[in-house]
């Protein structure tokens, strides 16, 4: 079975074809990367970090080429196509560093001239699950630490994005020994095949929650060590005393940026009555603002959303969500599969719109009586990845960290962005298993192994 990856501003313009992976391939893939993997563990830490220091230099020297490729197979305009790249750079450097990092600790022995001491050792084969909307970034941010610490590591995209991860394959594997990184292109069953491989060690997974609790099901079942990021349906919450104008210009980009494609973007918009109605204003201002035109404009903000299929399931979930449209509803005349940024006034929380991830350049905005209303609202949905509250008043921010249900609460600042130096992950039906990330990476791709030496 073949399938395609388009352009989805100009989906006559096709990047490539290719053959799945499927069960065999993937099964043949993991084979490899066994054996691959007790060769990569045994290099020393200084000779990986090199590797991966050495490939963080190669995507700088070609940041432009990838950057076209990523605007060109996923839509993203061009100003975060080349943030998301740069970022990819520094996640390589970052886990480069990491790899030089204490590999364990001494503990006091039972006897004076014993040795006692625990060790980070890694996994041996990590295979990643990766969704199409940071074609560069979220592989990274899990190849590079899975590599950092020693592990081979086989990486399935979504279809969507194979293009720029067969260029990602061939940067990455002009540095590292044959076998240690391999990408299988597939759907469900190329995935399944890795989960369930014998030589599979640990499985990382970002994408719908539907897919999320199969795959985690899947792994906890032979008990693999999984990890998965499943999206949400995140609010920002403004309240009085904030800065109306400045909040609303982020709202509206973390909530219409790339076309609202992100698992990170504001599907919710709560704000307390006292200023609801200032803030609607100042809202569909900042939104129509936002240049949704080609993404390989320099002023674009928005651009296309990701296929045909995308923007009917938003259009259908707009349609029956109720309450009154503010701005947008509407597709655009143009080639591609863009949607005009849509914010619906609802009379209540309930619905769709106010309780599903639609994935698209689409929000729903809700009156709070009180900031103790505003957060009730938040939590009461299945997700909780992350709330941003925008106020004047940081004693009480500080306080509604502590109330909130989401891995990562952001005061006067977007729900969208990643700080790849911190903990990612979030509570509910967002995450399963521990965070990404960080130094919180190393729990996941390594294993404490306890040594004892008697002489």
């Amino acid at each position: 079975m073949s399938f395609t990856s388009v352009n989805p501003h100009d989906p006559g313009d096709v990047l490539g074809e290719w053959d799945e992976a499927g069960a065999a391939g993937a099964a043949e893939a993991a084979g490899r990367a066994a054996r691959a993997a007790r060769v990569w563990a045994d290099t020393p830490a200084a000779a990986r970090a090199r590797a991966l220091g050495d490939a963080a230099q190669a995507l700088e020297d070609r940041a432009a080429e990838f950057t076209g490729l990523v605007v060109r197979e996923v839509g993203k305009p061009l100003s975060e196509a080349r943030g998301e790249v740069a970022r990819g750079v520094a996640i390589l450097r970052y886990y480069a560093q990491s790899a030089l990092l204490p590999d364990g600790e001494t503990i006091p022995a039972a006897e004076a001239d014993q040795l006692l001491m625990s060790r980070r050792v890694p996994v041996g084969v990590a295979a990643l699950i990766t969704p199409w909307n940071f074609p560069v970034a979220i592989p990274l941010w899990k190849a590079a630490p899975s590599l950092a610490y020693g592990n081979a590591t086989i990486l399935k995209p979504a279809a969507a994005a194979a293009a720029t991860a067969l260029a990602l394959r061939d940067l990455l594997s002009a540095h590292l020994p044959a076998d240690v990184f391999q990408v299988v292109l597939g759907e469900a069953e190329t995935a399944r095949t890795l989960i369930d491989h014998p030589d599979v060690g640990a499985v990382s997974f970002t994408g719908s929650s539907l897919v999320g609790r199969d795959i985690s099901a899947r792994a906890a079942a032979r008990g693999l060590r999984v990890q998965a990021e499943m999206g949400g349906q995140n609010a920002s919450i403004v309240l009085p005393g904030a800065d109306l104008e400045r909040a609303a210009s982020m709202v509206a980009y973390a909530a219409m940026g790339f076309a609202g494609q992100k698992c990170t973007a504001t599907s919710r918009i709560i704000v307390a009555d006292e200023v609801y109605d200032q803030f609607r204003d100042a809202l569909a201002a900042a939104i129509d603002a936002l240049a949704v035109v080609d993404p390989a404009d320099a002023g674009t903000l928005v651009g296309p959303v990701i296929s045909e299929r995308a923007r009917a399931a938003a259009l259908e979930a707009v349609a029956g969500g109720g309450g009154r449209l503010l701005t947008g509803g509407h597709g655009l005349d143009m080639p591609g599969y863009y949607l005009a940024p849509t914010v619906v006034e609802l009379p209540e929380p309930a619905g769709r719109l106010a309780t599903e991830e639609v994935f698209a350049p689409v929000a729903a905005m809700i009156r709070a009586q009180s900031a103790e209303q505003a957060v009730q609202i938040a939590n009461d949905v299945r997700y909780g990845l992350v709330t941003s509250v925008f106020t004047g008043d940081l004693g009480h921010a500080l306080r509604l960290t502590r109330r909130l249900e989401t891995g990562m609460v952001r005061v006067n600042a977007p729900t969208s962005g990643v700080d790849f130096t911190a903990p990612f992950g979030g509570s509910k039906e967002s995450s399963y298993g521990p965070r990404e990330q960080g130094q919180a990476a190393r729990d996941f791709y390594t294993e404490s192994r306890t040594v004892l030496i008697v002489p």
